[in-house]
Protein backbone atom coordinates (compact mmCIF):
# COMPACT_ATOMS: atom_id res chain seq x y z
CA UNK A 1 0.00 0.00 0.00
CA UNK A 2 1.23 3.37 -0.84
CA UNK A 3 1.74 5.74 2.10
CA UNK A 4 2.85 9.32 2.21
CA UNK A 5 1.80 12.48 0.33
CA UNK A 6 4.81 12.49 -1.62
CA UNK A 7 4.17 9.10 -3.12
CA UNK A 8 0.25 9.82 -3.82
CA UNK A 9 1.73 13.28 -5.65
CA UNK A 10 3.81 11.14 -7.57
CA UNK A 11 0.88 8.68 -8.43
CA UNK A 12 -1.27 11.51 -9.87
CA UNK A 13 1.16 13.14 -12.07
CA UNK A 14 1.86 9.21 -13.08
CA UNK A 15 -1.69 9.18 -14.27
CA UNK A 16 -1.50 12.66 -15.53
CA UNK A 17 1.32 11.59 -17.82
CA UNK A 18 -1.26 8.43 -18.96
CA UNK A 19 -4.26 11.03 -20.52
CA UNK A 20 -4.39 10.74 -23.97
CA UNK A 21 -4.02 14.20 -25.56
CA UNK A 22 -4.15 15.53 -29.00
CA UNK A 23 -0.34 16.78 -29.60
CA UNK A 24 -0.23 20.55 -30.36
CA UNK A 25 1.50 21.06 -33.88
CA UNK A 26 0.91 24.81 -34.59
CA UNK A 27 2.04 27.73 -33.89
CA UNK A 28 3.84 28.44 -29.88
CA UNK A 29 3.26 32.67 -30.22
CA UNK A 30 0.90 33.46 -33.16
CA UNK A 31 0.74 36.90 -34.34
CA UNK A 32 -1.76 39.83 -33.85
CA UNK A 33 -5.33 38.80 -35.15
CA UNK A 34 -7.86 41.29 -36.27
CA UNK A 35 -9.19 43.40 -33.83
CA UNK A 36 -12.86 43.28 -35.47
CA UNK A 37 -12.75 39.63 -34.09
CA UNK A 38 -15.28 39.79 -30.93
CA UNK A 39 -12.77 38.28 -27.49
CA UNK A 40 -14.09 35.01 -27.58
CA UNK A 41 -13.72 34.89 -31.36
CA UNK A 42 -9.86 35.92 -31.12
CA UNK A 43 -9.41 33.82 -28.33
CA UNK A 44 -10.55 30.83 -30.29
CA UNK A 45 -8.61 31.38 -33.35
CA UNK A 46 -5.34 32.02 -31.05
CA UNK A 47 -6.27 28.65 -29.36
CA UNK A 48 -6.68 27.28 -33.25
CA UNK A 49 -3.70 28.08 -34.53
CA UNK A 50 -1.69 27.21 -31.58
CA UNK A 51 -3.14 23.70 -31.91
CA UNK A 52 -2.53 23.89 -35.51
CA UNK A 53 -5.01 20.74 -36.28
CA UNK A 54 -8.11 22.24 -34.53
CA UNK A 55 -12.04 22.03 -34.94
CA UNK A 56 -14.45 24.42 -34.09
CA UNK A 57 -17.83 23.29 -33.20
CA UNK A 58 -19.93 26.95 -32.75
CA UNK A 59 -23.75 27.29 -33.30
CA UNK A 60 -25.13 29.10 -35.96
CA UNK A 61 -24.07 32.62 -36.23
CA UNK A 62 -21.38 32.89 -33.59
CA UNK A 63 -19.14 33.68 -36.82
CA UNK A 64 -17.22 30.87 -37.97
CA UNK A 65 -16.92 32.08 -41.50
CA UNK A 66 -14.62 34.92 -39.56
CA UNK A 67 -13.00 32.80 -37.31
CA UNK A 68 -11.88 30.43 -40.39
CA UNK A 69 -10.70 33.22 -42.80
CA UNK A 70 -8.88 34.88 -39.94
CA UNK A 71 -7.08 31.71 -39.29
CA UNK A 72 -6.89 30.77 -42.85
CA UNK A 73 -4.77 34.27 -43.50
CA UNK A 74 -1.93 33.83 -40.73
CA UNK A 75 -1.65 30.40 -41.63
CA UNK A 76 -1.20 31.63 -45.39
CA UNK A 77 1.23 33.86 -44.34
CA UNK A 78 3.38 31.79 -41.81
CA UNK A 79 3.56 28.84 -44.34
CA UNK A 80 4.32 31.15 -47.69
CA UNK A 81 1.72 28.53 -49.46
CA UNK A 82 -1.64 28.86 -50.32
CA UNK A 83 -4.30 27.98 -47.65
CA UNK A 84 -7.99 26.14 -49.04
CA UNK A 85 -11.56 26.59 -47.67
CA UNK A 86 -14.00 24.46 -48.75
CA UNK A 87 -17.39 24.90 -48.44
CA UNK A 88 -20.83 23.94 -49.77
CA UNK A 89 -22.29 24.70 -52.65
CA UNK A 90 -22.62 29.00 -53.05
CA UNK A 91 -21.04 29.61 -49.87
CA UNK A 92 -18.07 30.81 -51.40
CA UNK A 93 -19.35 34.34 -52.74
CA UNK A 94 -20.39 34.85 -48.95
CA UNK A 95 -16.93 33.96 -47.69
CA UNK A 96 -15.38 36.34 -50.35
CA UNK A 97 -18.09 39.39 -48.67
CA UNK A 98 -17.04 38.22 -45.16
CA UNK A 99 -13.53 38.32 -45.89
CA UNK A 100 -13.88 41.96 -47.66
CA UNK A 101 -15.37 43.22 -44.05
CA UNK A 102 -12.04 41.91 -42.49
CA UNK A 103 -9.77 43.18 -45.01
CA UNK A 104 -8.74 39.87 -46.16
CA UNK A 105 -8.85 38.84 -49.82
CA UNK A 106 -11.10 35.49 -50.46
CA UNK A 107 -10.13 34.13 -53.74
CA UNK A 108 -12.74 32.16 -55.00
CA UNK A 109 -11.43 29.06 -57.31
CA UNK A 110 -12.99 26.94 -59.59
CA UNK A 111 -9.75 24.51 -60.27
CA UNK A 112 -6.32 24.36 -59.69
CA UNK A 113 -5.32 27.14 -61.95
CA UNK A 114 -7.43 29.80 -59.94
CA UNK A 115 -4.98 28.88 -56.56
CA UNK A 116 -3.06 31.67 -55.45
CA UNK A 117 -1.01 32.88 -52.28
CA UNK A 118 -3.21 33.47 -49.44
CA UNK A 119 -6.79 32.45 -48.62
CA UNK A 120 -9.03 30.40 -51.34
CA UNK A 121 -12.52 28.88 -50.99
CA UNK A 122 -14.01 26.47 -53.26
CA UNK A 123 -16.89 23.84 -53.23
CA UNK A 124 -16.89 20.59 -52.30
CA UNK A 125 -18.62 19.44 -55.89
CA UNK A 126 -15.28 20.83 -56.67
CA UNK A 127 -12.54 19.51 -54.71
CA UNK A 128 -11.48 16.81 -57.16
CA UNK A 129 -9.88 19.48 -59.26
CA UNK A 130 -7.36 20.57 -56.87
CA UNK A 131 -5.97 17.19 -56.31
CA UNK A 132 -1.87 18.38 -57.27
CA UNK A 133 -2.06 21.68 -55.21
CA UNK A 134 0.24 22.34 -52.24
CA UNK A 135 -1.27 23.95 -49.59
CA UNK A 136 -0.17 24.86 -45.97
CA UNK A 137 -3.55 24.47 -44.55
CA UNK A 138 -7.18 23.93 -45.02
CA UNK A 139 -10.52 24.73 -43.64
CA UNK A 140 -13.59 22.39 -43.89
CA UNK A 141 -16.52 24.78 -43.60
CA UNK A 142 -19.79 22.33 -42.57
CA UNK A 143 -17.09 19.66 -41.87
CA UNK A 144 -20.26 17.56 -40.86
CA UNK A 145 -20.02 16.04 -44.13
CA UNK A 146 -17.64 13.75 -42.25
CA UNK A 147 -20.23 12.10 -40.78
CA UNK A 148 -20.50 8.81 -42.78
CA UNK A 149 -17.24 7.09 -42.45
CA UNK A 150 -18.52 4.73 -45.70
CA UNK A 151 -18.93 8.14 -47.83
CA UNK A 152 -16.52 8.39 -50.76
CA UNK A 153 -16.70 12.24 -50.05
CA UNK A 154 -15.39 11.51 -46.30
CA UNK A 155 -12.82 9.14 -47.74
CA UNK A 156 -11.48 11.26 -49.97
CA UNK A 157 -11.66 14.23 -47.92
CA UNK A 158 -9.08 12.11 -45.57
CA UNK A 159 -6.57 11.00 -48.38
CA UNK A 160 -6.55 14.28 -49.91
CA UNK A 161 -5.56 16.13 -46.77
CA UNK A 162 -3.85 13.87 -44.60
CA UNK A 163 -0.33 15.68 -45.72
CA UNK A 164 -1.66 18.70 -45.12
CA UNK A 165 0.10 20.36 -42.00
CA UNK A 166 -2.26 22.34 -40.59
CA UNK A 167 -6.09 21.70 -40.84
CA UNK A 168 -9.23 23.49 -39.63
CA UNK A 169 -12.88 21.86 -38.97
CA UNK A 170 -15.48 23.92 -39.01
CA UNK A 171 -19.37 23.38 -38.08
CA UNK A 172 -22.35 23.61 -36.31
CA UNK A 173 -23.46 20.99 -35.72
CA UNK A 174 -20.89 17.76 -35.08
CA UNK A 175 -24.08 15.56 -33.93
CA UNK A 176 -22.81 15.21 -30.46
CA UNK A 177 -24.98 11.74 -29.97
CA UNK A 178 -22.98 10.77 -32.60
CA UNK A 179 -19.28 9.16 -31.90
CA UNK A 180 -18.72 7.92 -34.90
CA UNK A 181 -18.86 11.52 -36.35
CA UNK A 182 -16.49 12.81 -33.60
CA UNK A 183 -14.36 10.05 -34.70
CA UNK A 184 -14.29 11.21 -38.57
CA UNK A 185 -13.66 14.46 -37.64
CA UNK A 186 -10.25 13.16 -35.02
CA UNK A 187 -9.05 11.18 -38.24
CA UNK A 188 -9.13 14.21 -40.49
CA UNK A 189 -7.24 16.20 -37.63
CA UNK A 190 -4.82 13.47 -37.52
CA UNK A 191 -5.70 12.61 -33.97
CA UNK A 192 -6.51 9.60 -34.01
CA UNK A 193 -7.99 6.88 -36.97
CA UNK A 194 -11.49 5.84 -36.56
CA UNK A 195 -10.71 1.97 -35.03
CA UNK A 196 -8.42 3.34 -32.81
CA UNK A 197 -10.67 5.63 -31.24
CA UNK A 198 -12.92 2.84 -31.03
CA UNK A 199 -10.23 0.55 -29.42
CA UNK A 200 -9.49 3.22 -26.99
CA UNK A 201 -12.88 4.16 -25.35
CA UNK A 202 -15.28 1.83 -26.95
CA UNK A 203 -16.74 -1.61 -26.57
CA UNK A 204 -19.50 -3.40 -28.94
CA UNK A 205 -23.02 -3.48 -27.26
CA UNK A 206 -24.38 -7.57 -27.50
CA UNK A 207 -23.47 -9.25 -30.59
CA UNK A 208 -24.27 -6.22 -33.15
CA UNK A 209 -20.96 -5.51 -34.68
CA UNK A 210 -21.50 -1.82 -35.80
CA UNK A 211 -23.08 -0.75 -32.47
CA UNK A 212 -20.55 0.51 -30.13
CA UNK A 213 -21.04 1.91 -26.59
CA UNK A 214 -18.88 4.04 -24.69
CA UNK A 215 -16.78 2.58 -22.26
CA UNK A 216 -18.74 4.12 -18.61
CA UNK A 217 -15.15 4.11 -17.40
CA UNK A 218 -13.10 5.67 -20.15
CA UNK A 219 -16.16 8.82 -20.19
CA UNK A 220 -14.50 11.39 -18.75
CA UNK A 221 -10.97 10.58 -20.59
CA UNK A 222 -12.60 10.53 -23.61
CA UNK A 223 -14.36 14.15 -23.45
CA UNK A 224 -10.69 15.17 -22.27
CA UNK A 225 -9.26 13.70 -25.29
CA UNK A 226 -12.01 15.70 -27.13
CA UNK A 227 -11.08 18.78 -25.85
CA UNK A 228 -8.03 18.30 -26.90
CA UNK A 229 -8.43 19.00 -30.19
CA UNK A 230 -12.51 20.85 -30.62
CA UNK A 231 -13.97 23.32 -28.89
CA UNK A 232 -17.87 23.63 -28.67
CA UNK A 233 -20.15 26.88 -27.83
CA UNK A 234 -23.63 27.74 -28.71
CA UNK A 235 -23.25 30.95 -26.78
CA UNK A 236 -19.81 33.12 -25.54
CA UNK A 237 -21.14 32.85 -22.21
CA UNK A 238 -20.26 28.89 -22.43
CA UNK A 239 -16.84 29.69 -22.52
CA UNK A 240 -17.07 32.47 -19.72
CA UNK A 241 -16.97 35.39 -21.85
CA UNK A 242 -20.22 37.88 -21.94
CA UNK A 243 -23.07 37.14 -24.74
CA UNK A 244 -23.52 40.84 -25.45
CA UNK A 245 -25.67 40.77 -28.80
CA UNK A 246 -25.35 37.16 -28.88
CA UNK A 247 -28.87 36.72 -28.43
CA UNK A 248 -31.77 35.07 -30.32
CA UNK A 249 -35.47 36.66 -31.19
CA UNK A 250 -38.81 34.37 -30.00
CA UNK A 251 -39.06 31.79 -32.03
CA UNK A 252 -42.67 30.94 -33.09
CA UNK A 253 -43.43 26.97 -34.10
CA UNK A 254 -47.01 26.43 -35.94
CA UNK A 255 -47.86 22.87 -36.66
CA UNK A 256 -50.40 22.31 -39.25
CA UNK A 257 -51.90 18.96 -39.79
CA UNK A 258 -53.77 17.93 -42.89
CA UNK A 259 -56.56 15.13 -42.26
CA UNK A 260 -55.41 12.42 -44.54
CA UNK A 261 -59.57 10.56 -45.45
CA UNK A 262 -59.89 7.57 -46.00
CA UNK A 263 -60.27 7.76 -50.03
CA UNK A 264 -57.29 9.48 -49.94
CA UNK A 265 -54.84 6.81 -47.92
CA UNK A 266 -56.66 4.00 -49.97
CA UNK A 267 -55.44 5.50 -53.36
CA UNK A 268 -52.17 5.59 -51.80
CA UNK A 269 -52.04 2.26 -51.15
CA UNK A 270 -52.80 2.37 -47.04
CA UNK A 271 -56.49 0.29 -46.09
CA UNK A 272 -57.12 3.20 -43.50
CA UNK A 273 -55.70 6.79 -42.99
CA UNK A 274 -53.58 6.01 -40.11
CA UNK A 275 -50.64 7.30 -38.15
CA UNK A 276 -47.61 5.59 -40.37
CA UNK A 277 -45.03 3.40 -38.95
CA UNK A 278 -42.92 2.34 -41.35
CA UNK A 279 -41.28 4.74 -44.02
CA UNK A 280 -42.92 2.96 -47.03
CA UNK A 281 -46.14 3.81 -45.39
CA UNK A 282 -44.96 7.30 -44.37
CA UNK A 283 -44.30 8.02 -48.05
CA UNK A 284 -47.60 7.25 -49.12
CA UNK A 285 -49.56 9.05 -46.27
CA UNK A 286 -46.89 12.16 -47.85
CA UNK A 287 -48.43 11.64 -51.25
CA UNK A 288 -51.75 11.58 -50.21
CA UNK A 289 -51.68 14.62 -48.37
CA UNK A 290 -49.65 16.45 -50.68
CA UNK A 291 -52.36 19.15 -52.54
CA UNK A 292 -53.52 20.08 -49.36
CA UNK A 293 -49.84 20.72 -47.73
CA UNK A 294 -48.84 22.84 -50.85
CA UNK A 295 -52.07 24.95 -50.75
CA UNK A 296 -51.79 25.47 -47.10
CA UNK A 297 -47.60 26.64 -47.49
CA UNK A 298 -48.81 28.30 -50.93
CA UNK A 299 -51.43 30.72 -48.76
CA UNK A 300 -49.39 31.44 -46.61
CA UNK A 301 -46.18 32.63 -48.97
CA UNK A 302 -48.59 34.33 -51.15
CA UNK A 303 -50.05 36.87 -48.83
CA UNK A 304 -47.21 37.68 -46.61
CA UNK A 305 -45.19 40.04 -49.07
CA UNK A 306 -42.12 38.89 -46.83
CA UNK A 307 -39.12 36.49 -47.72
CA UNK A 308 -40.24 32.73 -47.34
CA UNK A 309 -38.27 29.77 -47.57
CA UNK A 310 -40.49 26.60 -48.49
CA UNK A 311 -38.25 23.28 -47.43
CA UNK A 312 -39.52 19.92 -48.60
CA UNK A 313 -38.24 16.60 -49.01
CA UNK A 314 -39.57 14.96 -52.56
CA UNK A 315 -38.99 16.61 -55.81
CA UNK A 316 -42.97 16.68 -56.41
CA UNK A 317 -43.42 18.67 -53.51
CA UNK A 318 -40.82 21.17 -54.70
CA UNK A 319 -42.87 21.08 -58.31
CA UNK A 320 -45.75 21.35 -56.97
CA UNK A 321 -44.70 24.31 -54.74
CA UNK A 322 -42.96 26.21 -57.71
CA UNK A 323 -46.12 26.05 -59.22
CA UNK A 324 -48.41 27.02 -57.04
CA UNK A 325 -46.61 30.27 -55.17
CA UNK A 326 -46.44 33.16 -57.93
CA UNK A 327 -42.85 33.91 -58.80
CA UNK A 328 -41.38 31.30 -56.73
CA UNK A 329 -37.64 30.22 -57.24
CA UNK A 330 -36.88 26.66 -57.18
CA UNK A 331 -33.43 25.15 -56.73
CA UNK A 332 -33.27 21.61 -57.77
CA UNK A 333 -31.08 18.98 -57.05
CA UNK A 334 -30.45 18.54 -61.04
CA UNK A 335 -29.56 21.82 -61.75
CA UNK A 336 -25.94 22.61 -62.92
CA UNK A 337 -23.85 24.62 -60.00
CA UNK A 338 -23.59 27.80 -61.61
CA UNK A 339 -27.63 27.51 -61.74
CA UNK A 340 -27.77 26.96 -58.39
CA UNK A 341 -25.61 29.51 -57.32
CA UNK A 342 -26.99 31.87 -59.08
CA UNK A 343 -31.03 31.67 -57.84
CA UNK A 344 -29.55 31.09 -54.03
CA UNK A 345 -27.77 34.38 -54.58
CA UNK A 346 -30.77 35.98 -55.97
CA UNK A 347 -32.70 35.10 -53.09
CA UNK A 348 -29.96 36.24 -50.57
CA UNK A 349 -29.56 39.35 -52.30
CA UNK A 350 -33.51 39.93 -52.09
CA UNK A 351 -33.94 39.73 -56.26
CA UNK A 352 -36.29 36.72 -54.91
CA UNK A 353 -38.33 36.55 -52.45
CA UNK A 354 -40.02 33.11 -51.98
CA UNK A 355 -37.18 30.14 -52.23
CA UNK A 356 -38.28 26.21 -52.81
CA UNK A 357 -35.90 23.95 -52.19
CA UNK A 358 -34.21 20.95 -50.17
CA UNK A 359 -31.91 21.07 -46.87
CA UNK A 360 -29.89 18.82 -48.79
CA UNK A 361 -29.40 21.52 -51.31
CA UNK A 362 -29.01 24.77 -49.65
CA UNK A 363 -29.69 23.46 -45.66
CA UNK A 364 -25.64 24.42 -45.08
CA UNK A 365 -23.65 27.76 -44.57
CA UNK A 366 -26.13 30.52 -46.17
CA UNK A 367 -26.65 33.31 -44.21
CA UNK A 368 -30.29 34.16 -44.47
CA UNK A 369 -31.43 36.45 -41.42
CA UNK A 370 -33.09 38.77 -43.90
CA UNK A 371 -36.15 36.08 -43.94
CA UNK A 372 -37.81 35.68 -41.00
CA UNK A 373 -40.83 33.19 -42.39
CA UNK A 374 -40.15 29.40 -43.17
CA UNK A 375 -42.45 26.78 -43.83
CA UNK A 376 -41.55 22.67 -43.81
CA UNK A 377 -43.53 21.22 -46.96
CA UNK A 378 -42.00 18.01 -46.20
CA UNK A 379 -40.11 16.58 -43.34
CA UNK A 380 -37.76 13.20 -43.64
CA UNK A 381 -36.05 11.49 -40.10
CA UNK A 382 -32.78 13.85 -40.26
CA UNK A 383 -32.61 15.95 -37.35
CA UNK A 384 -29.49 17.85 -38.71
CA UNK A 385 -31.23 18.61 -42.12
CA UNK A 386 -34.40 19.85 -40.01
CA UNK A 387 -31.65 21.73 -37.70
CA UNK A 388 -29.75 23.03 -40.02
CA UNK A 389 -31.98 24.55 -42.66
CA UNK A 390 -33.80 26.23 -39.63
CA UNK A 391 -30.49 27.77 -38.59
CA UNK A 392 -30.34 29.79 -41.94
CA UNK A 393 -32.65 32.37 -41.02
CA UNK A 394 -33.05 31.84 -36.87
CA UNK A 395 -29.12 32.65 -36.36
CA UNK A 396 -27.47 35.33 -34.30
CA UNK A 397 -27.82 38.21 -36.59
CA UNK A 398 -31.50 37.89 -36.84
CA UNK A 399 -33.32 40.71 -35.51
CA UNK A 400 -37.15 39.71 -35.75
CA UNK A 401 -38.83 36.89 -34.26
CA UNK A 402 -39.04 33.90 -36.67
CA UNK A 403 -42.06 32.07 -37.64
CA UNK A 404 -41.89 28.45 -38.66
CA UNK A 405 -44.55 26.62 -40.32
CA UNK A 406 -44.71 22.91 -40.00
CA UNK A 407 -47.08 20.69 -42.27
CA UNK A 408 -48.08 17.49 -42.03
CA UNK A 409 -50.75 14.98 -42.64
CA UNK A 410 -52.10 13.10 -39.43
CA UNK A 411 -50.16 9.90 -41.06
CA UNK A 412 -46.83 11.25 -40.57
CA UNK A 413 -47.16 11.85 -36.84
CA UNK A 414 -44.36 9.54 -36.07
CA UNK A 415 -41.86 11.99 -38.76
CA UNK A 416 -42.78 14.39 -36.35
CA UNK A 417 -42.25 12.68 -32.85
CA UNK A 418 -39.28 11.40 -34.19
CA UNK A 419 -37.74 14.98 -34.88
CA UNK A 420 -38.91 16.13 -31.52
CA UNK A 421 -37.68 13.26 -29.21
CA UNK A 422 -34.07 13.93 -31.12
CA UNK A 423 -34.42 17.44 -30.61
CA UNK A 424 -34.66 17.03 -27.07
CA UNK A 425 -31.59 14.44 -26.68
CA UNK A 426 -29.70 17.00 -28.90
CA UNK A 427 -30.18 19.82 -26.79
CA UNK A 428 -29.23 17.54 -23.53
CA UNK A 429 -26.08 15.94 -25.27
CA UNK A 430 -24.83 19.44 -26.34
CA UNK A 431 -25.26 20.74 -22.84
CA UNK A 432 -23.20 17.69 -21.55
CA UNK A 433 -20.72 18.20 -24.36
CA UNK A 434 -20.05 22.25 -23.48
CA UNK A 435 -20.03 21.41 -19.79
CA UNK A 436 -17.33 18.84 -20.66
CA UNK A 437 -15.12 21.18 -23.53
CA UNK A 438 -15.50 24.18 -20.46
CA UNK A 439 -13.83 21.95 -17.60
CA UNK A 440 -10.68 21.33 -20.17
CA UNK A 441 -10.63 23.37 -23.10
CA UNK A 442 -8.87 26.17 -21.26
CA UNK A 443 -9.53 28.69 -24.74
CA UNK A 444 -8.43 31.70 -22.85
CA UNK A 445 -5.04 30.54 -21.38
CA UNK A 446 -4.86 28.15 -24.62
CA UNK A 447 -1.17 27.12 -24.68
CA UNK A 448 1.06 25.21 -26.91
CA UNK A 449 0.95 21.76 -25.58
CA UNK A 450 3.53 18.81 -26.52
CA UNK A 451 2.58 15.36 -25.34
CA UNK A 452 5.72 14.43 -24.60
CA UNK A 453 7.40 10.56 -24.17
CA UNK A 454 9.39 10.29 -21.67
CA UNK A 455 11.28 6.82 -21.32
CA UNK A 456 12.41 5.67 -18.26
CA UNK A 457 14.31 2.64 -19.19
CA UNK A 458 16.24 1.22 -21.69
CA UNK A 459 14.86 -0.93 -24.35
CA UNK A 460 16.84 -4.49 -24.00
CA UNK A 461 16.74 -6.42 -27.31
CA UNK A 462 17.30 -10.18 -26.65
CA UNK A 463 20.41 -12.12 -27.83
CA UNK A 464 18.62 -14.44 -29.53
CA UNK A 465 16.26 -11.92 -31.86
CA UNK A 466 18.36 -10.98 -34.63
CA UNK A 467 18.21 -9.56 -38.40
CA UNK A 468 19.05 -12.05 -41.28
CA UNK A 469 21.51 -10.23 -42.88
CA UNK A 470 23.15 -10.54 -39.38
Amino acid sequence: MVRGGAAMTDYHAFLAEKHLRADAIGLADPPPLSPRLFPFQHDIVRWALRRGRAAIFADCGLGKGWMAIEWARVVAEVTRQPVLIVAPLAVAQQFQREGRKLGVAVRICRDAADIADGVNVTNYDRLHRFEDVALGGVVLDESSILKDHTSATRNAILARFAATPFRLACTATPAPNDHMELGNHAEYLGTLSRQEMLATFFCHDGGETQAWRLKGHAERDFWRWVASWAVCVRYPSDLGYEDGDYRLPPLHLHEHRVQTSNALAQESGLLFAVEAQTLEAQRAARKASLEDRVAIAAELAHHSGEPWILWCDLNVESEALARSVPGAVEVRGSDDSETKEARLADFSEGRTRVLVTKPSIAGHGMNWQHCAHVAFVGLSHSFEAYYQALRRTYRFGQTRPVHVHIITSTGEGAVLANLKRKQAEAETLHAELVAHLEDFAAVKAAGRELATYRPHHMLTIPSWLVSEAA
